[in-house]
C-alpha cells in the first residue's frame, strides 16, 4: 500500500504544481486505486503484490472511507450554497440578495422604493404583439421586474423585423416571436416569470386571456385586434397602456374608463378609411422609434403599477421624431361612446 500512497502524493502534488483542477487530480488516483484493488486480485503472492499491500481489503476500506469523506464534504458545500442569501427561496413578497442588487436603482427612487418593486414584482402584465412596440417594452418590463409577463404573437421572425425589433436576433429567424421573446426576457431576468401565447388574440379567448392580468399593453398594428383589446379591457375593468407607430410618429394613452379616463373608442370612434393610415410594411418606419414609443409604454406601465407620478390616463402623447417634438393634449370620455358609455354614464 505505500507504492500508492507514494502514487497519490505524486499525482496530487504534480497537479498542485500545474494547477490541475481537484476533480482531475481526484478523477486520478481513483483510477489507480480501481487498477490496484483489481491487480491485488488477479496477481500471484509476493513481488507488486506485496508492494500494493498484499490484501485486498486494506485497498477497499481506504476507498470506502476517502469516498465518505468525499461524500459528506461534497454535501456540506451544497447545503452551504443553497443556504447562501442569493440563493435561497424568498419568502413572498420579499427579495433575494440578487433581486435587491438588480433592483436597487428603483429602490433608491423615492417615488418607487421597496413598497414599488414589491408591487412590481406582484403585477401581471400581458403584452399584445411583440413587433417594434412589444420588444422593448417587454425587455423594459423584465428588466424593471415585473413578476409575471404574458406576450400574445402569432407571427414568426423575419428578416424585415430585425430594424427595429430588437428583442429578436439573427438567429432567430423563423422562430416563433413569442419564443425568440420569452427567451430574451429570461436572459435579461431570470427572477421574472414570461408567459408566450403563440397564437392571435380572438373573439373566443381574449377575455379569458386578458382576465389574468393586471395591466393590458397593446402594440398591434391593426384596427380589428385594438377595438377587441379595448372592449374586452373596458368590459373586465382592466386599464389599457395602447401604442401606435408609422413612419416618425408615434403616440401613447392609458385608457381606463373604470378610473375616469376614456377608453381607445373615446379617442377613435372609427377607423380610418383602408389607405388613410399605412401600416409600417406599407409607409415605413424609422428604425428608433418603436423603441421610444415602446419604452414610453413601458415607463408608463411602471407609473402606473408603482403608483409613481402622473400617468398619460386621460391624456395622448404624441411624438414627432423628424422634428424632435412631443405634446400631450387632454381626452375626455365620450357619453355616447357604445364601448364606455355606460361606464361613464
Amino acid at each position: 500500500m505505500g507504492v500508492l500512497l507514494l502514487i497519490f502524493a505524486v499525482i496530487w502534488g504534480i497537479g498542485w504544481a500545474m494547477r490541475v483542477p481537484v476533480a482531475l487530480r481526484l478523477a486520478l488516483m481513483a483510477g489507480f486505486w480501481a487498477v490496484a484493488v483489481s491487480a491485488l486480485f488477479v496477481l500471484p503472492e509476493g513481488g507488486m503484490r506485496a508492494a500494493l499491500g498484499g490484501d485486498p481489503r486494506g485497498l477497499l476500506v481506504l476507498g470506502g472511507v476517502s469516498a465518505a469523506v468525499l461524500g459528506y464534504g461534497a454535501l456540506l458545500r451544497r447545503l452551504r450554497r443553497r443556504g447562501a442569501p442569493g440563493e435561497a427561496a424568498p419568502v413572498a413578497g420579499t427579495f433575494r440578495e440578487a433581486e435587491l442588487n438588480r433592483y436597487a436603482r428603483h429602490i433608491l427612487l423615492r417615488e418607487i422604493g421597496g413598497p414599488g418593486q414589491k408591487r412590481l414584482k406582484a403585477a401581471r402584465v400581458l403584452v399584445i404583439g411583440a413587433g417594434g412596440l412589444g420588444s422593448p417594452a417587454c425587455l423594459y418590463l423584465a428588466a424593471a421586474g415585473v413578476g409575471t409577463i404574458g406576450v400574445v404573437d402569432d407571427d414568426l421572425v423575419d428578416t424585415s423585423n430585425l430594424q427595429r425589433q430588437i428583442i429578436h436576433r439573427d438567429q432567430g429567424i423563423g422562430m416563433p416571436k413569442v419564443h425568440s421573446a420569452a427567451e430574451a426576457m429570461r436572459a435579461l431576468n431570470p427572477f421574472v416569470e414570461v408567459r408566450p401565447y403563440q397564437r392571435r388574440l380572438t373573439e373566443a379567448d381574449a377575455a379569458a386571456l386578458m382576465a389574468e392580468y393586471d395591466l393590458i399593453i397593446d402594440g398591434t398594428d391593426n384596427f380589428d385586434t385594438r377595438y377587441l383589446v379595448n372592449r374586452v379591457a373596458v368590459e373586465l375593468g382592466k386599464p389599457l397602456l395602447a401604442g401606435a407607430i408609422t413612419q416618425w410618429e408615434g403616440q401613447v394613452s392609458l385608457y381606463h374608463p373604470a378610473a375616469g379616463a376614456p377608453c381607445y373608442q373615446c379617442v377613435f370612434p372609427q377607423r380610418p378609411a383602408p389607405g388613410m393610415v399605412p401600416t409600417c410594411a406599407e409607409a415605413g418606419v424609422a428604425a428608433p422609434l418603436p423603441g421610444v414609443i415602446g419604452s414610453i409604454l413601458a415607463m408608463e406601465a411602471v407609473k402606473h403599477l408603482t403608483g409613481a407620478g402622473q400617468t398619460l390616463a386621460g391624456r395622448l402623447m404624441i411624438h414627432d421624431a423628424l422634428y424632435a417634438e412631443t405634446r400631450v393634449i387632454a381626452l375626455r370620455p365620450r357619453p355616447e361612446c357604445p364601448v364606455c358609455g355606460v361606464t361613464h354614464g
